[in-house]
């Protein structure tokens, strides 16, 4: 079967939807560049080529045609890549036109209609290559004596340009330039110019597409490099040139063509992309003064078309002053877009303003729950399926914060995904996937949440993908990556966490709007191993860094720091402070982390009783809102605390409530200290006395040995010493106390060599959650 690209070629109803730019107009076609491409077109119809080499020749057929111009070095190599005999057929071809006479050149195009209109011909005269063909002989019969022979100069030029410096006795490159007045026709601005750019990546088609001609380029040229690095933007940014590069093309586009809108907007999207507040909203205001000075947007052209390019263009400022956290500036471009839209009746643009609207609060820290609910209710009148569910989405996106159980979330979800595939919304079905994931993580559910993570990572799009791009650049996808790293970091996995966050690097580049978060998450996967493996110095340096993308997360690393190195006081005062910005913001799950960490304070003083009223209160408010890991968390603190008030047998109770789900959905180090703690617990209960026969209670002990050790092969996976040196001292005691002496002896020499290792007293006995 004919693959896409052969039909392109061959058939000539199959476009594929690929072809959106003005490919076939009369401009721009009589170029040395065009004429060696036509060549290719004459031996691939007219020479036998074997069926691989004809598919990939027909891949480069489309991009070839659309894209500016190559020097003849780089169209040969480009051709050479998929059939080396064809690019030597090309060369030798174009070698005879070029060191014989015109004549030559005159007979090669009385000669080109032959092979596309014989009988067997498979290249049809209204296919890709047919419409290139015919529109370029147009082009050539047009041509007087005069622009024929400039042209024939040209092309020897560009031919001999490869392989050696033009001497004096050639012609220049600028004088073999055709004016538009010699050429009508065709409104040429560039016929015939070389491409001698030499750059360092001229090494393969794509780099070469995507970099224009230093020149002015030709509207079709500009069309075509336009959208192609628009839609690498938002598919495959890697692909795309460089921020610093492809600024100066655009600045190097905006010279010759200054009232080019859609040059504008692309240089708005490269501002974005560098967090250039400045350049990007001069950006966008120049896109929207030349698209209504233009009146190039469909119904521009009258007033109605005016003020609905000023309404967008007024939503769309307000939506990049959201972007960089300008909320009062957002909020008032925001009521003059409302205002705007209201005076002209386009309810399509206020409910868009009304969806940026409940954003804005959101991002204030506002409940924003009923302007939510009426942007849904009023999006679906109008039947706008994207922003009804975007903003169900939303709802959800709140409901987790307001202690909504997770069956409402996930129905709720659930109808939005078949809205999305019934109209398919590819990236809403994204941002589903990601946030199905952090909600069963937040409910504690980590074989849940990583399932839909690779759910969401293997799921073909339902975009037509272009250019070879893959779909995965978006924050969705970087959100399931996240996910999938610090889910792999609990596990001790730390092979696979650098292998993923290696991709995202690669994928998220340090410039790109969503590499913040990776950066975060891999200093947080940093900071929990190195306060693991007791390195707290390092995790000390890590702080900075943590503040600096997210200042919460950094002020509650700097805690958990300054509590092991016994900085209790000020510990206690960053406490206190973030508990009342979290209580201001409504986010539970920081408030219980930070009542949590409030009760270890206490337990370093001694202070057990007093920790029991925030253990209560933390554990009170992870059940309301459904936060197992939390619920789990709490318990277990709350058993430690009993435990040290003397009371092991209420303990054992409370902590048979916790143990199944932090063995189920836990860390590898809270699985570790919930056996640890177990095992403390039983041994506390046990009493270590013997039993009324005066031997001591066999089946307690054995599963008080079989606890420590499964602790100890947690911690051991985790490089977890200071754990591993509490579970040997432990172990010896309870080997003591059953009369195994070798046992005993190699827990205490095992404890020895950690304790000499560490060159730090044994800490009492804490946890540190």
């Amino acid at each position: 079967m004919a693959s896409v690209h052969e039909s392109l070629y061959f058939n000539p109803m199959m476009t594929n939807g690929v072809v959106h730019v003005n490919v076939f107009g009369i401009k721009d076609w009589v170029t040395p560049y065009k004429i060696s491409v036509l060549t290719l077109l004459y031996e691939m119809t007219s020479s036998k080529i074997t069926l691989p080499e004809r598919r990939r020749l027909n891949k480069l057929i489309l991009p070839l045609q659309q894209s500016s111009d190559l020097s003849l070095g780089q169209f040969l190599k480009t051709v050479g890549e998929c059939c080396p005999e064809t690019a030597y057929s090309v060369k030798i071809r174009l070698h005879e036109m070029v060191d014989g006479e015109l004549r030559d050149m005159e007979y090669f195009f009385s000669t080109l209609p032959i092979p596309f209109t014989a009988f067997d011909s498979e290249a049809y005269k209204t296919s890709v290559v047919g419409l290139f063909t015919r529109h370029m002989l147009l082009a050539y019969n047009k041509l007087s004596f005069s622009q024929v022979y400039k042209l024939y100069k040209s092309l020897q030029h560009y031919y001999h340009s490869n392989y050696s410096k033009p001497t004096e006795g050639q012609v220049g490159l600028t004088a073999l330039a055709v004016d538009e007045s010699d050429m009508d026709h065709t409104n040429t601005e560039n016929t015939v110019r070389d491409r001698l750019d030499k750059e360092k990546d001229d090494n393969s088609l794509d780099e070469h597409e995507n970099t224009p001609s230093r020149g002015p380029l030709s509207q079709k040229q500009a069309e075509y490099f336009l959208a192609r690095q628009a839609y690498l933007l938002k598919n495959d940014e890697n692909k795309a040139l460089k921020p610093a590069l492809l600024q100066e093309e655009l600045n190097n586009m905006l010279r010759f063509n200054p009232d080019f809108a859609e040059a504008h907007y692309l240089n708005y999207l490269n501002s974005i992309r560098v967090q250039d507040i400045f350049l990007s909203a001069h950006s966008l205001l120049h896109y929207f003064d030349r698209l209504i000075l233009s009146g190039n947007e469909g119904k521009s052209n009258g007033e109605e078309g005016y003020g609905r390019n000023l309404r967008y263009a007024t939503l769309n400022l307000a939506s990049l002053h959201c972007r960089f956290g300008h909320y009062l500036q957002a909020g008032l471009v925001l009521q003059e877009a409302i205002r705007i839209a209201q005076e002209s009746n386009d309810h399509v643009c206020l409910q868009h303003c009304l969806s940026w609207l409940y954003t804005l609060e959101q991002m204030k820290g506002c409940d924003s729950t009923v302007l939510t609910e009426d942007s849904v209710k009023m999006a679906a009148h109008f039947c706008l399926p994207y922003l009804a569910s975007l903003g169900i989405q939303s709802l959800v996106q709140q409901g987790t914060t307001q202690g909504k159980t997770a069956h409402k979330l996930m129905d709720a979800l659930k109808d939005t995904d078949i809205l999305h595939w019934k109209h398919s919304l590819s990236e809403l079905i994204e941002i589903s996937l990601a946030q199905t994931t952090s909600i069963w993580r937040m409910y504690g559910k980590s074989t849940m949440a990583l399932q839909q993570a690779q759910l969401l990572l293997h799921m073909s799009s339902l975009e037509p993908v272009n250019y070879g791009v893959q779909q995965n650049n978006t924050e969705a996808f970087a959100v399931a990556l996240c996910h999938l790293a610090e889910l792999h970091a609990k596990q001790g996995l730390y092979g696979t966490v650098s292998d993923i966050l290696r991709h995202l690097k690669d994928q998220f580049p340090a410039h790109t709007q969503h590499a913040k978060l990776w950066m975060l998450c891999d200093l947080k996967i940093q900071f929990e191993r190195h306060m693991i493996e007791g390195k707290y110095n390092m995790a000390e340096k890590l702080v900075t860094s943590i503040s600096a993308l997210n200042k919460i997360e950094g002020l509650y690393r700097k805690v958990q720091v300054l509590k092991v190195l016994n900085q209790t006081t000020e510990a206690y005062t960053i406490l206190q402070r973030l508990q009342v910005h979290c209580e201001k913001t409504k986010c539970t799950e920081a408030i219980i982390r930070v009542l949590l960490s409030t009760a270890e304070l206490h337990w370093e003083s001694s202070g057990f009783s007093t920790a029991l009223p925030l253990l209560f209160q933390a554990l009170a408010l992870a059940r309301q809102h459904h936060l197992q890991s939390l619920a789990s968390e709490s318990l277990l603190h709350l058993t430690f605390t009993q435990l040290m008030l003397g009371v092991p047998e209420q303990a054992l109770l409370v902590l048979h409530e916790a143990i199944e789900p932090v063995l189920a959905h836990g860390a590898l180090v809270d699985k570790g200290r919930a056996l640890l703690l177990a095992a403390r617990c039983q041994m506390a209960v046990a009493g270590f006395r013997p039993n009324r026969q005066g031997q001591p209670d066999l089946h307690v002990a054995v599963l008080t040995v079989d606890m420590l050790q499964e602790a100890a092969g947690y911690f051991t996976k985790l490089n977890s010493k200071e754990h591993l040196r509490e579970v040997y001292y432990l172990q010896a005691h309870l080997y003591h106390s059953l009369g195994q002496t070798q046992q005993r002896n190699k827990s205490a020499m095992l404890f020895r060599l950690l304790d000499q290792e560490l060159q730090s007293p044994a800490p009492p006995l804490s946890m540190r959650l």
